[in-house]
């Protein structure tokens, strides 16, 4: 079996490749940057971007299931071409609130627009669907070792937050093992935590006293124009303001998946306490 996994060095894709691998099956990799992307040697690298899609046709040859890295303006070219490719399987990774983008606008503007296009295909199709990453608050970093701050709005939204390497795993099960088609899997962490409390635990994690300075929605709004478009930037602090008093709940699905709990947000801190403490940069 050959899988090839597009975004294959960004944050879940590369986790994917991970996965993967044990499994004994042929990997290959997209990635816009093959020399840096420091893949292991026995992962077939393609260079290529799905924003791109005439940089994708050659990855696809051979290949029989795909992990879909989310990049709505050429879902539907690159899915369509996959699946004239024969690529029989394909796991999308979209958001816990893609149902609700496709009432409001069933055009869809991003996630549901990813997973309109792959559905369209005709191949079997998973899509994951994954709430806020506990790697979100490594946005905090930079003001906590300078400043002992973090400046966020919206200081009681709360998320069942996900390790992403939970996500690949369930990717990687998705794409190698039958009974996941048709399935739509919403995946949070095993607890649900209000921001605040989230900066408690950091607090006790690295032995020091951190401040919490709520951002008004305008502050904020100001603060994350240069990280996307307006409308983004809006849907998601809407997202931010509602789980203030609709906190997001804390789903087994990762647990009946992988057989195992889902990983605790005590245990995602122990393994990146030193881009809280140390010299790490979370870029």
């Amino acid at each position: 079996m050959r899988v090839l996994v597009t975004g294959a060095t960004r944050n879940v894709g590369r986790m994917v490749v991970d996965e993967l691998l044990p499994a004994g099956v042929d990997v290959r990799a997209l990635t816009s940057r093959p020399a840096a992307a420091a893949l292991p040697p026995d992962v077939e690298v393609y260079e290529g971007f799905i924003g791109r899609p005439h940089t994708v046709r050659d990855a696809l040859a051979g290949v029989d299931a795909m992990y879909l890295a989310p990049y709505p303006r050429t879902a539907r070219t690159v899915a369509d071409m996959a699946r004239a490719a024969g690529v029989g399987r394909i796991v999308a990774l979209s958001q816990f609130n893609a149902a609700e983008e496709a009432a409001s606008d069933p055009g869809g503007w991003w996630w549901y627009a990813v997973e309109h296009a792959v559905e369209k295909t005709g191949a079997e199709w998973t899509m994951l669907r994954p709430g806020e990453f506990m790697a979100s608050t490594l946005e905090w970093a930079d003001s906590i070792r300078a400043e002992g701050v973090v400046r966020a709005p919206f200081a009681k939204t709360a998320h069942a937050s996900i390790d992403q390497r939970d996500i690949a795993a369930v990717a990687a099960v998705a794409l190698l093992a039958d009974g996941h088609a048709g399935r739509r899997y919403l995946l949070t962490g095993p607890e649900t935590f209000e921001r605040k409390a989230l900066v408690r635990k950091i607090a006790d994690a690295i032995g020091r006293d951190i401040t919490f300075e709520e951002m008004s929605r305008e502050e904020a709004r100001s603060h994350m124009r240069g990280n996307g478009s307006p409308e983004r930037v809006d849907w998601y602090l809407d997202l931010l303001e509602r789980s203030e008093w609709d906190p997001q709940p804390a789903l087994p699905t990762v647990a009946e998946i992988l057989g195992r709990p889902a990983t605790s947000f005590a245990d995602w801190l122990s393994r990146h306490l030193d881009f809280f403490t140390g010299t790490k940069s979370p870029a």
